[in-house]
């Protein structure tokens, strides 16, 4: 099936592992020039030396979402090397696991430039060009938790929560452009995000790690953890041209572990 992205230039922040990785391969695949970034450069040259094997139409540097400052010079970056950006992907690690009283205000602003402010500034700094081109697509890889939160979730839940408001609201504002703005929701899948949740389980349980994996899996009804590759192939879909007419929607991936109706 031709998704129609042959050409696109295509900015995925946190780009080189998990979900972020297959979807930047997934997208070289489809023939879009490529830009990815990592906290550690390490990570970017390996991803990079990947994906070269893909396309030549790839870019990379360290560059920490969080940065406010560092992350808008990196997509002037690739504005400079590849044009304007139309397919952003914002990817980036969870803040701290824990309960409302294990927080100190710190680490709610912590969280609030990770999950939500950045998102905001990123955002900010590419829609001029696609409402320029009368093109873009803008997907958020958010979590499960916004419609089904966990209770030691409580940082994640509230700045991803308020970040599918703004993107229900923005994306009306921004649709007769032809851009499309919408979140993936996530439920259990085999990332270093969730094996860092699954350790505090084990730890605070006494339980293995292969324990609480199991319990995981079995809360689901397709009674297994979830593939990067699954998620990735989701985002590719909504960055299509086919997906045009899909906008302002938070999709969960979960194998049906969502309970309710909406």
């Amino acid at each position: 099936m031709d998704l129609f992205l042959k050409g696109k230039t295509a900015l995925i922040f946190a780009g080189t592992q998990g979900i972020g990785r297959a979807t930047a391969e997934l997208l070289a695949l489809e023939g879009c020039k490529v830009a990815i970034s990592s906290r550690k450069q390490e990570n970017v040259d390996k991803t990079l030396d990947d994906l070269s094997k893909i396309t030549g139409s790839i870019y990379g540097r360290k560059c920490d979402v969080a940065d406010l400052d560092d992350s808008t010079v990196f997509i002037d970056e690739v504005k400079s090397k590849f044009g304007d950006v139309d397919i952003l992907v914002h990817n980036s690690g969870g803040p701290s696991s824990g309960y409302f009283e294990d927080f100190k205000i710190e680490d709610w602003d912590i969280a609030y430039n990770l999950i939500l402010r950045s998102v905001i500034k990123t955002t900010n700094h590419i829609l001029p060009g696609m409402k320029n081109k009368k093109w873009g697509r803008i997907i958020n890889i958010t979590s499960l938790s916004v419609k089904q939160p966990f209770e030691n979730l409580i940082l994640s839940t509230t700045f991803r929560t308020g970040l599918t408001g703004m993107v229900k609201t923005l994306s009306q504002q921004v649709a007769e452009y032809n851009i499309t703005i919408n979140n993936v929701a996530p439920g259990f899948i085999k990332t270093g995000r969730l094996e860092h949740l699954a350790s505090e389980i084990a730890k605070q349980s006494g339980n293995t790690i292969e324990t609480v994996f199991e319990s995981m899996a079995d809360s689901v009804p397709a009674k297994r953890i979830g593939e990067p590759a699954e998620v990735a192939s989701l985002i590719v879909f909504l960055a299509s041209e086919l997906a045009g007419y899909i906008t302002g929607s938070t999709i969960n991936i979960d194998g049906g572990r969502y309970k309710g109706l909406l």
